[in-house]
């Protein structure tokens, strides 16, 4: 199985903090878009992330077929309305949790 490492681009550095009504129900919805990863194991950590350059999120997904993960990732909502980028990393190595 092959690790990925998805970071979400907001739209600006303040977005964890500052979401619009509309905003915050299309992230709703990215959540719960995700959600199923989480539920079978394959989510590994999943958040937004605070740090000097402002907020963005962070996800470590574990999967054997490279093409149907970034496919997953271009049908998120936040990706289809616009309202964000998800960039998408392979792991080439290191070490993840213990199963």
């Amino acid at each position: 199985m092959t690790t990925f490492v998805f970071r979400l681009k907001a739209p600006r550095p303040t977005f964890a903090l500052d979401m619009t009504a509309e905003e915050r129900e299309v992230m709703g919805r990215h959540a719960a878009y995700w959600q199923p990863l989480v539920e079978n194991g394959r989510m590994v950590v999943f958040g937004p992330v605070l740090d000097s350059t402002g907020s963005w999120g962070l996800g470590v997904v574990e999967a054997d077929d490279e093409d149907e993960i970034r496919a997953f990732a271009e049908g998120d909502p936040v990706v289809t309305t616009g309202t964000a980028e998800i960039e998408v990393g392979q792991m080439l190595a290191g070490f993840v949790r213990p199963r």
